[in-house]
């Protein structure tokens, strides 16, 4: 098991990406924290688990750094010291610039961006304490390549890209590793955000097919690949990787 014995937090760990990567964490014998702002979603998740004192959950709003900040100290708490983070929080914000919502603009950036660094500052203390570790963000091939209907999303993400391999330099003494995963686009519950801003099914449906000419593999990117993805990075397994941007979107970003 890749991650036997390590002790892991997850965020945005109710449902899409980071559950699968929750439930993943868990098989490969991890102990796992589970934050996320919906209590139902994380009350759905343990109870779908059911894996004991194996998993915990912490309900809170990262968007407000001092929830951000208290939700890794408590989870090191209850798992007794951290050894992987897993900073999967993220929305895709306003499609356009034009008459742009500065509240909705802040807000994607708060989620994308903020928690991250947030999240590593916090977590740090905790890796140097255990020897090491591993961070792990999650940016987008919209942090990779710019996005011309996501322009707001692909700043974020190209952020979080930065803020990797900022940090991989700075913390590579204290044996911790930093890494990101960028998915394409994905069939999880943020899908629509990206294809349906309009509201308009037809709309939403065109979109991912155009979208969907520019993947030479064809599909959607499924959550339980980026949550394998993950796992490689926050595993022994990638143990000099370090600093990496790792696409998983069959193929986009290889044009």
């Amino acid at each position: 098991m890749r991650l036997k014995d390590k002790r892991v937090i997850v965020t945005a760990a109710a449902s899409g990406m980071g559950r699968a990567g929750v439930e993943l964490f868990l098989r490969e014998g991890a102990s796992v924290v589970a934050v996320d702002v919906s209590e139902a979603g994380l009350a759905a998740l343990s109870a779908d688990l059911a894996a004991g004192d194996r998993l915990h959950t912490i309900r809170a709003d990262l968007s407000k750094p001092e929830e951000m900040r208290s939700s890794i100290n408590e989870g090191a708490a209850l798992l007794g010291g951290v050894d992987v983070l897993w900073a999967h929080a993220g929305i895709p914000g306003p499609g356009g610039v034009e008459a742009l919502d500065v509240d909705a603009y802040n807000l994607a950036m708060t989620l994308n961006v903020t928690s991250a660094t947030l999240a590593a500052g916090e977590v740090i203390a905790h890796m140097r304490k255990a020897g090491g570790g591993s961070i792990v963000f999650t940016s987008s091939v919209s942090g990779l390549v710019g996005s011309m209907f996501s322009p707001v999303y692909s700043a974020a993400k190209f952020a979080v890209v930065g803020l990797t391999k900022s940090l991989a330099q700075r913390f590579a003494a204290d044996n911790v590793r930093v890494n990101v995963v960028c998915p394409g686009l994905a069939d999880t519950p943020m899908k629509l955000g990206f294809t349906g801003r309009s509201g308009d099914p037809a709309e939403a449906e065109a979109n991912q097919a155009r979208m969907m000419t520019a993947v030479p593999m064809g599909r959607l990117c499924k959550a339980e690949e980026v949550a394998h993805a993950a796992l490689w990075l926050a595993s022994d397994d990638a143990s000099f990787v370090t600093g990496v941007a790792l696409p998983v979107d069959g193929g986009f970003t290889a044009r």
